[in-house]
C-alpha cells in the first residue's frame, strides 16, 4: 500500500515520526528534525520495530516546501510533492498529519471525494459545522478514521479490557499538556474507551491555557480532565468502589505505531477497530468543552451539540 502523508503545522511533527514508523529513517538527517524529542525517542526502538506490514509512505507534502524535503530525507520517503491533489492517482490511502481541527474540512476533501481511505490526525473537528460535514460523508460511504494515539496506549490496554477489580467506577482523573482544541482528546479518548459512550454533560471551568472539565457519564461516573499548557506529565487515575490505580503514560511510540496498524488494515479492506460513533461523541464532548469556557464554565448538555 503506498501512502502520502500530508501537512505540517506548528507544534506538530508527527510527519517525521510517523513516517518513520513506517519507512525506517536516516539517523543523521533525523537529527535535524525541529523537533527534538522525535529522535530521542526513535532512537530507543529497536530496527525491527519499524515498518508497517503491507504499507509504505511514499509521498510527502508539507505546507513549508522545505519542511517536504527535510522530511524525505529524514524519512527515507522517494516523492515529494508541490500540491496535496498531486498525489491523486499515485496512493493508495492518505495521512492528514496536522491537528488543527477547523482545517481539517478542506484539507481532507479532495481525497475524500476521490474515494481514498483517510486517517485524519485528531481531532476529527472542533465546531459542529465541520463535524456535520464528516459525518455527511462518513454516511455516504467514505472511509473515514480519526483518533487519539491513546486510544492504543499499552499501559492503559489492561483497563480498557475490564475495571472489574476496582469495583463500579466512580471518579477518573487524567492529565494532559497543551490546548483543550488540539490535545483534549489525547486526555479525553482513553478515559472514553475504559467507560463506553454515554456521555451526559460538559463544564470547563479553566481559561485557553489552563483547562479544567468535569464530564457525567450515564453510569454514574464522573471524569476531571486537566488539560493544562506547560504541564509535565500524563497520568490516568482510576477509582471505584473497591480499589483504584495510578496509570502512567510511558511508551507513546507503541501507541503511535499500533494506531498506524490500524488505520492501514482498515485501507486494506479490514473492520475498523472502532465505530465511527465513537467519534461522533468525542467530538461533540471537544465541541462543548470548548463551548463551556466561551460560557463562564456554563454546564453544557451534549444535547446541545446540534447535528
Amino acid at each position: 500500500m503506498k501512502i502520502a502523508m500530508l501537512g505540517m503545522v506548528d507544534g506538530n511533527g508527527h510527519p517525521y515520526s510517523w513516517s518513520a514508523m513506517f519507512n525506517g529513517y536516516d539517523k543523521a538527517e533525523m537529527e535535524k528534525c525541529p523537533f527534538p524529542v522525535i529522535p530521542r525517542y526513535l532512537e530507543k526502538e529497536p530496527k525491527e520495530s519499524f515498518g508497517v506490514k503491507g504499507a509504505r509512505v511514499t509521498h510527502i507534502w508539507c505546507d513549508n516546501p522545505e519542511d517536504s524535503k527535510r522530511v524525505a530525507r529524514s524519512s527515507l520517503i522517494p516523492n515529494v510533492v508541490e500540491r496535496p491533489e498531486d498525489v491523486l492517482g499515485e496512493v493508495d490511502a492518505v495521512i492528514i498529519a496536522t491537528d488543527k481541527g477547523w482545517e481539517h474540512v478542506w484539507r481532507a476533501e479532495p481525497f475524500i471525494k476521490a474515494g481514498l481511505p483517510v486517517f485524519i490526525d485528531k481531532p476529527l473537528a472542533d465546531n459542529e459545522d465541520d463535524l456535520k460535514t464528516f459525518i455527511e460523508w462518513h454516511k455516504a460511504g467514505a472511509r473515514i478514521m480519526s483518533s487519539s494515539s491513546l486510544r492504543y496506549t499499552k499501559e492503559y490496554t489492561p483497563y480498557f479490557e475490564s475495571t472489574h477489580e476496582l469495583g463500579a467506577l466512580r471518579y477518573i482523573n487524567m492529565t494532559m499538556n497543551k490546548s483543550w482544541e488540539r490535545y483534549g482528546i489525547h486526555a479525553l479518548e482513553p478515559v472514553f474507551r475504559i467507560t463506553g459512550p454515554g456521555y451526559v454533560s460538559v463544564r470547563n471551568t479553566g481559561d485557553a491555557e489552563k483547562n479544567i472539565i468535569h464530564l457525567k457519564h450515564r453510569d454514574g461516573i464522573d471524569i476531571n480532565l486537566a488539560v493544562i499548557k506547560d504541564i509535565a506529565a500524563s497520568e490516568l487515575k482510576l477509582v471505584g468502589t473497591h480499589d483504584s490505580v495510578c496509570v502512567p503514560l510511558k511508551d507513546s511510540y507503541y501507541a503511535f505505531h499500533r494506531q498506524l496498524e490500524c488505520f492501514v488494515d482498515y485501507a486494506s479492506g479490514g473492520e475498523p477497530s472502532f465505530p465511527f460513533s465513537d467519534t461522533v461523541e468525542l467530538m461533540k464532548i471537544i465541541i462543548a468543552g470548548i463551548k463551556s469556557r466561551g460560557e463562564g464554565g456554563r454546564e453544557v448538555p451534549l444535547t446541545e451539540i446540534n447535528l
